[in-house]
């Protein structure tokens, strides 16, 4: 690190357990963010801040005047353009340290499977169970570290999956059989901040996955009821029939 790097990220070095070689791991680190919304956009500008080297954005759609609410990734200035666009110059204004490369399109099969294989952790931030199944079957195959993250209404979760540790459960472990009813924010509304709590929390497990400090929410999830502000855990196992995790 560089004189400026040290001065930028040393308030999270001086933590006793950080110091400069977890600052150093985040900085060679390569993170995929399924989603440039209102997750993707906590968890981006989070991650940038804290000095993560590359970040690879995955979106295909473009900023509608209806994201501008909770996606603070994006301004007035932004609608129509590429959600992955706005995001790339929104974070290079934030951390030119941190490099972004911004992928319009939706992940899926061959195209998926080699942008996982080419990072260290990833995060999913979208907004239906077809491509969280996809990312999920992605992640265990390559063993890569999976941050799963969902929000709607006044309610969220957040879950760590390791396939790259023994015994963790996958995102199929949580949802067995693949019935689930899409429930979307156009349909059921949002409030902007539970977006923004459900973000800050997938981020901070991405550095604690990164860095290897601190405890996960691996083999647990993470239930958020903002309404009454209840925040409590659940614990999860691997189910030894999962369709997904018990090939592998």
């Amino acid at each position: 690190m560089h004189d400026e790097q040290l001065l930028r990220y040393s308030r999270q070095i001086l933590l006793p357990e950080f110091g400069t070689e977890a600052q150093d791991r985040l900085l060679t680190a390569r993170v995929l963010i399924i989603g440039a919304g209102g997750l993707g956009s906590p968890v981006a500008m989070y991650l940038a801040a804290a000095g993560v080297g590359t970040l690879v954005i995955a979106d295909p759609d473009v900023v509608d005047l209806s994201n501008l609410q909770r996606q603070l990734l994006h301004g007035q200035a932004d609608i129509g353009r590429a959600k992955v666009d706005s995001a790339r110059d929104c974070l290079a204004a934030l951390n030119p340290d941190t490099q972004v490369i911004a992928l319009q399109e939706r992940l899926e099969g061959a195209a998926l499977r080699a942008q996982i294989d080419a990072v260290d952790l990833v995060i999913d931030a979208s907004d239906n169970f077809t491509t969280r199944y996809a990312v999920n079957a992605a992640c265990v195959a390559a063993r890569k570290p999976l941050v799963s993250g969902a929000a709607i209404r006044m309610e969220g979760q957040v879950a760590v999956f390791r396939p790259d540790l023994p015994d963790s459960p996958c995102y199929r472990c949580l949802y067995r059989d693949g019935t689930e009813v899409e429930q979307t924010c156009a349909e059921n509304g949002v409030l902007a901040p539970i977006v923004g709590i459900v973000g800050s929390i997938q981020s901070m497990e991405a550095i604690k996955v990164l860095t290897g400090i601190g405890e996960t929410l691996c083999g647990r999830l993470l239930l958020i009821d903002a309404k009454r502000m209840d925040i409590r855990t659940l614990k999860l196992k691997r189910d030894p029939d999962c369709p997904v995790c018990a090939a592998h």
